[in-house]
This record gives structure tokens, C-alpha cells and sequence, in this order.
């Protein structure tokens, strides 16, 4: 069943395999972003507006996820040399979408989920697999997926930057999973950690306000000249929007990161009150505050998915930091009409 409202990715290559999900909420806030990162006129009338990528990093079998296979289980029950799935699968929804019984919170939202079961790669690698999925290439540096999507939409957000991954990871391809590659550096992905402190050296605490919108000033009359001898220099227009984007952060960045302010019965949907789903909980919220404010690319990344044994405690491990985050997210978005 594919849903307009919302489309989910699952793609396995044996261990060597990734999960993905991405939500695509509905904004209708105006736009007033001007520079590389504007608002581009579409081809199409667009239903969606903004992506939400969830990605799950390692080798998340698909037999215990959303990959139904009832013969494979047949097959197991009387030969040793097939494993059967670790998890019962049960018809969910009016579409009676199978899904494993390791995600009880997302099974509720099984006619919001559009599955991709088709998906494959020629190498079982871990980096090949991982960089591929990111960037559709896994030889050569190409821009990724985020960077592709505000290059060609551009970003409605006018204080916060028009790609944001929260908490990406180090390996397997590390920054040029959100880098612009080839594209010009306005494009690629501005970096959050976990929490309130999603972004380091945020405060001037030389200059006050005043002071620094001073300073400022002074530096983008500079780059302005500059910028008037080389028209259309896209390094040039890059560093302009840049610093005046990173003032403005100073003020919009702690204002969207602080979860704290969000109701208890918001915190509770997420799981953010509970340990094990807290860390997942709080990127996939953070991400619903940055797509409010007009971000249009968000990935949020849950590590820790390179299943080889213990196939079973794995997968609920793994499945319970996610499971009610991502039904929480698939929510809330429903419920403020961005889903």
C-alpha cells in the first residue's frame, strides 16, 4: 500500500545490509530565504516538503524486520542448515502489512508506511553499502542525498541551515555522508550533536549582540566588493550566507534544540522519559522541531545495528531505542497535520 503521507525505506544486503526510513511532513510556512538557498520553483505541485531520514547503521536483518517469509520459516523447521526469522510477523492495519513482532509501537502506524523490499547492492561492505545509500555512489565522491534535495528545492528555514544530521557517525563514510561533494559548500550538511549542546562554539563571548551585528556588517560589506568584481562566484555567495546564517543560529539553535520545554505527554510519546529510548527519542523530536521551522532535509541516525550472532536480543536492543521514537514521530507529525 503506498501512502501519500508517508514513505518508509528498508533496504538488507545480507550483514553487510542498512535500514532507512524517511518521512516526508507537509510545511505550508512562507519562505523568505534568499541566496543559494532559496526557495527553487518545482516542476510538479509538491504533496511533500520536507524528508526526515532515519537511519539505522549496520546490518539489520530484514527476516526480523519488515521482510516477510513464512516458506523460509517452513524450511527451518525441519533443515539445520536454515535459520528461521527470530520474530513472529503479524498483518497490521487495513492494509494487513506484515511487520515483525520486534516493532509493536510502529505496527500501529502500518497504513501510514509505504515498504521498499527490493532493494540490493553487489557488495556485502559495511563503507561501500553505507556510502552508496547516501550518496548513490560508493567509488567516487558524489554529494549526498540532503545535499541533492536543498540543491535542487533550496530551504524555507531563513535562521537554521537547509540540511541538518543529528549525530551522523565517524565511519563508514563519515562526513561525506552529508557532504556536498562536487555541489557548492552552502549545500551540505550543518552537523548536530545530541542534547542542548547540539553545536559547539555557538556563543561570542568577546562580543555582545550589537556589537558582533557590527562587526558583521562590516565583514559582508567586504565580501559584498569582493563578490561585485567576481558576479556569480558561488564560493563567494557561500561564505556571504554562511556567516550571516551562523549569526542568526546563535539565537534559533538553542531556541529549536530545547526539548525541554515540549509537554510531558509530547516527552512520553517519544520515550524520552525512558532510558532505553531516550537518546533516539530526543533526535527524532529534535527533528520534528527543525521540520516546523522549515528544514528541509533532517537525518537523524540510530548506530549500533551490525547484527552477526544473537540475533534476537540484538534485534530487541536495537528495535526497542527505535521502535516507539519512530511510531512517536509518525504521530505527532500526523497530529500537527506534516505528515
Amino acid at each position: 500500500m503506498i501512502s501519500r503521507r508517508h514513505f518508509l525505506q528498508h533496504s538488507s544486503v545480507g550483514f553487510g545490509g542498512l535500514a532507512a526510513s524517511a518521512l516526508l511532513p507537509r510545511w505550508t510556512g512562507a519562505a523568505n530565504r534568499s541566496g543559494p538557498l532559496a526557495v527553487k520553483e518545482t516542476h510538479f505541485t509538491a504533496s511533500a516538503k520536507r524528508v526526515i531520514f532515519l537511519f539505522m547503521n549496520g546490518g539489520p536483518s530484514h527476516h526480523e524486520s519488515f521482510d516477510y517469509k513464512p516458506e523460509l520459516a517452513k524450511a527451518a523447521a525441519g533443515n539445520p542448515r536454515y535459520l528461521a526469522p527470530a520474530f513472529d510477523f503479524r498483518a497490521h492495519g487495513e492494509s494487513g502489512l506484515m511487520i515483525s513482532d520486534a516493532f509493536p509501537h510502529l505496527a500501529k502506524h502500518a497504513d501510514d508506511l509505504c515498504l521498499l523490499n527490493g532493494m540490493n547492492i553487489g557488495t556485502n561492505g559495511h563503507m561501500q553499502g553505507v556510502v552508496r545509500l547516501h550518496t548513490g555512489n560508493d567509488r567516487f565522491v558524489r554529494p549526498s542525498m540532503g545535499s541533492w534535495t536543498v540543491y535542487g528545492l533550496g530551504s524555507e528555514a531563513d535562521d537554521l541551515p537547509g540540511f541538518v544530521t543529528i549525530s551522523p557517525i565517524s565511519n563508514n563514510g563519515g562526513a561525506g555522508n552529508y557532504g556536498a561533494g562536487f555541489l557548492p559548500a552552502s549545500f551540505q550538511g550543518t552537523r548536530l550533536g545530541a542534547g542542548a549542546d547540539g553545536i559547539s562554539h555557538l556563543s561570542n563571548y568577546r562580543l555582545n549582540e550589537r556589537d558582533q551585528r557590527k562587526q558583521l556588517d562590516f565583514i559582508q560589506q567586504a565580501n559584498q566588493r569582493l563578490l561585485e568584481k567576481h558576479p556569480g562566484n558561488q564560493e563567494f555567495e557561500g561564505v556571504i550566507q554562511s556567516y550571516e546564517l551562523a549569526f542568526k543560529m546563535q539565537t534559533s539553535v538553542p531556541d529549536t534544540l530545547a526539548i525541554s520545554g515540549e509537554s510531558d505527554a509530547t516527552l512520553d510519546l517519544y520515550g524520552i522519559n525512558d532510558g532505553a529510548t531516550s537518546r533516539f527519542g530526543s533526535q527524532c523530536l529534535t527533528a520534528r522541531r527543525l521540520a516546523e521551522k522549515g528544514v528541509r532535509f533532517i537525518q537523524v541516525t540510530a548506530d549500533g545495528w551490525d547484527h552477526h550472532n544473537d540475533i534476537r536480543p540484538a534485534m530487541e536492543r536495537s528495535a526497542g531505542a527505535t521502535d516507539k521514537p519512530i511510531a512517536g514521530l509518525i504521530a505527532d507529525l500526523k497530529q500537527r497535520d506534516m505528515l
